[in-house]
């Protein structure tokens, strides 16, 4: 059944015949392609690692193809070398779309954050699209040839996103084709098809495409999953000296609409508190005066109430409602109905965010743990890992995932010594196995502060330092929000008993070691050997100041629990904030609180020039002195300043029907919004007339699926009725996800196309990380519990 509108998706054998449309191209304002049903862009996006650059392919609101570029290899992968992306130049007339592609790319070639060895290869070419009927006509064009020992090597790849066309058909002219592959198998050697035209899915409507080479050699149909687990389904032809030209045929459904998407908390909502709906429609629907609310009891959902929308007006591209529960109260399990469109279901009840962090506490924490065994019941999540930690790295070294080392070591051990001490505690920082500074004390730092402020002191499961080894779902009598961060403290301050400073963190020496994805504890051999992982250096003031933070709060939760390792953080704190400086005021403020020393006040006190300066990122100190110092004084002279930092946040929760704002770059906007809501949420406990409730719960409401797009999942995997699942974490090659784990959630492929594919190799979405975002969620899901 087509459903309510003609362009619903639909596979059924007994579907009305869907006819293509007459594709009007346009240009748009923001220089994409633009036809009923479809989008096209040319180097809008700039991150082809991540599967979102060069040409893109929009295909009834989905990303169907993406990274059309000229490439080195069929079957490209993450730190394949890559071109350099020119100006985007647009031929109204055309309307045509063009770009200059060029190898190397100098800002890659073995610097930056994942640095990339570039051949000996110079080369440049243009790449153009340009409407032809219903069809587009993509060319590239060589500015020289290519030299002789590059012929038949360089081509033109565009790369289709596996998970819309897994169990869908393809086929060349001749007939010849198969069934896309849910896994990769055989060798890489061969394409999977070969033609002059090629179609993809044509028995699927909303995701038929055709690809015919109109000048150049015969297209190729690759999997690149057989070289890289993150690869995708890839067209692939060679160069000829005259470049080539493909005919692209992207079928569009005839009005075809984008169906309304119900966003909410998937957890649900305070019986007293505001509780915020979304909904989001496709720009030529018309807005139903209502949402009703169904109340799910013994029977089955029934309608209780019906909750009046008010336009809040174009964002993206989408057309937003907004609407409001407030009326409804009675406890209890609900639904939404919107038309025909149903939410999932959420809670409405005085405990609906009680224990809202525990996955994450029990079960995420437990499992990033490095240097100790985790078991789960049955399960063992990973042995107990990486017991060989660590050697000093080599000197003056661009490494990977940003790791660098200067021109010292800055300590007494020199580069392939082993540094004692780092064989204990920390956790690994997110789908990979390193252990960053900056996650290590984010989450020490926020932890801390969270039991410090609302009281965690639940208590699922087992931590035996020594005999390293973790049992989750057995309690051992420790609160486990405790027992993180101590583990993060062992970390922590063994460095700093060996080194006597931070460091910038512990990572794989090769990259074979670093991509590895199975059991921890068959990483290395974990024992003194060349496959130890390494050590960095670095001079960074404000890392050194975020450590001294840290290890200051941590000294205050653990003086009755472990009092021994207490003052050792409490030591290692005033060592690091030595004489302070600037942008020491938290810092200060933390080794106040733990000493009560006058010198640590007066330079908390600097929170007022570091906020009037910078009040985004100060303004929440700022807030927190004003709680702590008790000093009516010091509250008149910060109140002026957070007045003035409340009204842009004001301005800000504005920008868009979700009350934060959404500005991703590449990553999605979650951990960012996050952020947003803790330092509102101390705003609102330092001063509650500058920020009401409401604006910190806007954060929460926003990570668990009140967010842009048709994927209204809560970004806690296993949190909320429908979460994101599969995440991008260290078991992703099964397609599995960890409960609790945090992902940054919707990205944007620009102009304006939210985005969040259910796919376990995209880490700009899935990926779970430390730091911040873990910290960040179980501070705002308790002070939404009990703040």
């Amino acid at each position: 059944m087509l459903g309510r509108r003609l362009g619903r998706f639909t596979d059924e054998p007994g579907a009305r015949n869907l006819r293509k449309c007459l594709m009007p191209w346009r240009l748009s304002e923001q220089e994409t392609l633009e036809a009923p049903g479809l989008s096209v862009t040319l180097a809008h996006d700039f991150y082809p690692e991540g599967h979102q650059s060069g040409l893109t392919i929009v295909q009834h609101g989905r990303r169907v193809a993406a990274n059309g570029a000229a490439m080195l290899e069929p079957t490209p992968g993450q730190w394949s070398p890559v071109p350099k992306v020119g100006e985007r130049a647009v031929d109204p007339a055309g309307p045509e779309l063009r770009v200059r592609m060029a190898y190397p790319d100098e800002a890659r070639d073995r610097k930056g954050f994942n640095p990339i060895e570039y051949p000996d290869l110079r080369f440049a070419c243009e790449v153009s699209v340009r409407p032809e009927g219903e069809a587009l006509l993509v060319r590239v064009r060589p500015e020289a040839p290519l030299p002789e020992a590059w012929r038949g090597r360089v081509g033109f790849a565009l790369e289709l996103f596996p998970g819309w066309l897994f169990g869908r058909t393809f086929q060349n002219e001749t007939g010849r084709g198969g069934v896309f592959p849910r896994q990769a198998s055989g060798a890489s050697a061969a394409p999977l098809a070969v033609g002059r035209r090629l179609h993809m899915a044509p028995e699927c409507a909303e995701h038929r495409l055709a690809v015919e080479s109109l000048e150049g050699g015969p297209i190729e149909l690759w999997d690149a999953r057989v070289r890289h687990n993150n690869g995708w389904f890839v067209l692939w032809a060679p160069l000829g000296q005259e470049g080539l030209v493909w005919r692209l045929e992207p079928h569009a459904v005839e009005g075809w609409r984008q169906e309304p998407v119900i966003q909410h908390s998937q957890v649900g909502y305070l019986p007293g508190a505001a509780k915020p709906v979304v909904v989001e429609l496709d720009p030529a629907d018309e807005p139903l005066p209502t949402v009703e609310v169904l109340r799910i009891g013994p029977d089955g959902p029934r309608k209780v109430a019906e909750a009046p929308t008010s336009e809040w007006g174009r964002f993206l591209r989408f057309r937003y409602l907004r609407a409001d529960l407030a009326q409804v109260a009675e406890p209890g399990m609900y639904l939404l109905r919107y038309g025909d469109r149903l939410s999932d279901p959420f809670r409405i009840g005085e405990d609906a965010y009680e224990g809202l962090w525990r996955t994450t506490v029990d079960t995420f924490l437990p499992v990033q743990m490095c240097h100790v065994r985790v078991e789960e019941n049955y399960r063992v999540w990973h042995g107990a890992c990486h017991l060989d930690d660590a050697r000093m790295a080599p000197l003056d070294l661009v490494h990977l995932d940003g790791y660098e080392q200067g021109p010292e070591t800055l300590c007494p051990y020199e580069p392939g010594e082993t540094v004692p001490g780092l064989d204990r505690g920390g956790w690994h920082d997110a789908g990979d196995y390193d252990l960053r500074v900056e996650s290590q004390a984010h989450t020490v730092h926020g932890l801390a502060l969270a039991y410090e402020r609302f009281g965690l002191d639940e208590d699922d499961t087992t931590v035996d330092q020594e005999a390293r080894l973790v049992r989750l779902r057995h309690p051992d009598g420790v609160p486990d929000v405790l027992q993180q961060v101590e583990h993060g403290a062992l970390l922590l301050v063994g460095a700093y008993r060996s080194v006597g400073r931070h460091f910038r963190g512990i990572i794989e020496p090769t990259l074979k070691q670093y991509v590895h994805l199975g059991d921890a504890a068959t990483a290395t051999d974990n024992a003194p050997s060349g496959d130890d992982r390494w050590v960095f250096t670095q001079e960074n003031r404000g890392r050194e100041l975020d450590w001294a933070s840290a290890l200051a709060a941590a000294a205050r939760v653990l003086r009755d629990l472990r009092p021994g390792l207490a003052s050792e953080c409490l030591e290692a704190a005033r060592g690091l904030f030595a004489d302070g400086g600037p942008g020491a005021s938290e810092a200060a403020l933390e080794l106040w609180l733990a000493t009560g020393e006058d010198a640590y006040r007066r330079s908390a006190e600097g929170a007022l020039e570091e906020a009037e300066r910078d009040p985004m990122r100060r303004g929440a100190t700022l807030a927190r002195a004003c709680l702590a110092l008790d000093d009516a004084a010091f509250r008149q002279r910060a109140r002026p300043i957070l007045e003035g930092w409340a009204a842009d946040l004001a301005e800000r929760r504005a920008r868009t029907p979700y009350g934060v704002p959404y500005e991703p770059r590449i990553w999605g906007a979650g951990w960012e919004v996050q952020r947003f809501g803790v330092r509102q949420y101390w705003l609102h406990a330092a001063f509650p007339d500058l920020a009401p409730r409401e604006s910190f719960l806007a954060a929460l409401h926003f990570v668990l699926g009140m967010h842009p797009g048709p994927n209204r999942a809560s970004f806690v995997s296993g949190v909320g009725a429908r979460s994101v699942i599969p995440g991008y974490g260290v078991n992703r090659a099964d397609g599995g996800y960890i409960p609790g784990g945090i992902a940054s959630g919707t990205a944007l492929i620009r102009p304006d196309l939210p985005e969040l594919l259910e796919w376990p190799y995209l880490w700009q979405q899935t990926e779970y990380c430390l730091g911040h975002p873990t910290a960040d969620f179980v501070f705002l899901a308790a002070a939404a519990a009990r703040g």
